[in-house]
């Protein structure tokens, strides 16, 4: 960051510079683009040594500052990640571009001739928190739909986000493409966040990813548009019908795959007569889960009693992030569909069971952006899905909904020709 210029000016600046170039970026060709990001794939290879070396001081920080395992795993980078970055971009390079993609057409009876194509947003302003690999993920995605991007990271990842943001501009400055539609916020002031939610004109919408502080701070200080995304109080419910087996895997991978992440398995809700649940509470404290239960849960299995701990009305509430699993008992699947309409926050959510009518009843009734029927919550995610990476997983109800790919980066504009024609 420039001494002389104020966090107001840096970002301002840097916002424009984005703006600009987004007017050269939105014109390129699918191919262009496509060259771009393999181009992107094969810097990032080549400067892997010194990008992980970037990241081994921001990790190194975080763990001299006490942050925990959960926590150090979604900032940390590898060779296995670095690799995964760079398939992530080879495979978005064979997707679809939605840019100029024709959504209707139709001919007026004056003879008007009337099309909707996709077009980029603009400039897109993305606020997230921790880990690095999204730099790459929103930097590509973007590109990939005509957008400049402005991205502000936590402090947490300065030096790993600079240096990746300086690898994506590198690779399309060797292209001859417009590199500043790519812009790394480099400054660590919380200040920034402000600037971009008031830079109304500058900047086209702004998604913010992270967690619910960040998320409701960006949503009531931005008068900008902002795309809500990601906090995921996710829950399973198991019915008393649910197999056995499958359940004991669906909840132990929505669990324990990786903790950390927004669509991981936050509250288990569990059928009062279900015959398996305590064998299944058991191995979920032997795998070293803890487990926070409701009352009718610790009286229900008091063999189990001085092995879980008592849960409070804020453990239903929160996003743990790490391997801690809020419980509760519920009579029927109306406890179940009561309990996520009160404390779900529209990400994910599930049911086990064996009974079409109560899965139909539950896909149905449950307002969330994905909702599961014997399948486990981790699969909300834009790769999954099939759209390639995404540029994060929205909870509203407008413009986009769920896991974001590629259209989700676009609007519509409407292309209008005609012979002469004026209203009468």
């Amino acid at each position: 960051m420039n001494q002389n210029m104020t966090v107001q000016e840096l970002v301002t600046n840097q916002a424009k510079k984005a703006q600009l170039a987004s007017r050269t970026l939105g014109l390129l060709t699918s191919d262009q683009k496509n060259q771009a990001l393999l181009a992107i794939k094969d810097q990032l290879l080549t400067d892997e040594a010194y990008l992980l070396a970037e990241n081994e001081k921001d990790v190194a920080t975080a763990r001299e500052n006490g942050q925990p395992a959960s926590m150090l795993d979604r900032l940390k980078l590898n060779p296995e990640r670095i690799r995964g970055l760079a398939q992530s971009l080879e495979d978005l390079a064979t997707l679809t571009d939605p840019v100029g993609e024709t959504t209707a057409e139709w001919v007026q009876k004056d003879g008007l001739s009337i099309k909707s194509v996709r077009v980029p947003l603009g400039v897109v302003g993305i606020i997230y928190e921790a880990r690095p690999n999204v730099t790459v993920d929103a930097a590509a995605i973007a590109l990939k739909t005509g957008n400049a991007v402005v991205l502000r990271g936590s402090a947490s990842t300065t030096r790993s986000n600079l240096a990746l943001a300086a690898s994506i501009q590198n690779a399309m400055k060797k292209l001859g493409l417009p590199y500043e539609a790519i812009q790394y916020l480099a400054t660590e002031d919380r200040e920034a966040v402000d600037v971009m939610c008031r830079l109304h004109g500058i900047i086209d919408v702004i998604i913010p990813r992270g967690g619910a502080a960040l998320i409701n701070r960006v949503v009531k200080n931005s008068v900008v548009p902002v795309i809500e995304t990601g906090v995921g109080n996710c829950h399973i419910f198991i019915d008393q019908s649910a197999n056995e087996r499958m359940a004991e895997a669906i909840v132990t991978n929505a669990k324990m795959s990786r903790p950390a992440v927004c669509n991981a398995l936050e509250t288990l809700l569990i059928h009062r007569e279900y015959p398996q649940a305590e064998h299944l509470l058991s191995s979920l404290l032997d795998a070293g889960v803890e487990l926070r239960a409701c009352e009718q849960t610790m009286a229900a299995y008091p063999s189990l009693q001085d092995k879980m701990v008592p849960a409070t009305e804020e453990d239903f509430q929160v996003e743990f992030l790490d391997l801690v699993l809020a419980v509760r008992t519920v009579a029927d699947l109306n406890g179940a569909l009561d309990h996520i309409a009160t404390y779900g926050t529209k990400h994910s959510e599930c049911i086990l069971t064996e009974k079409q009518e109560n899965a139909t009843r539950f896909l149905q009734a449950v307002d969330a952006a994905a909702v599961y029927h014997n399948a486990s919550t981790r699969f909300t995610d834009g790769g999954e899905f099939g759209f390639g990476a995404e540029i994060g997983i929205s909870t509203q109800k407008l413009h986009a909904r769920g896991p974001m790919g590629l259209p989700a980066l676009t609007s519509i504009k409407y292309l209008v020709q005609g012979t002469g024609q004026i209203r009468k």
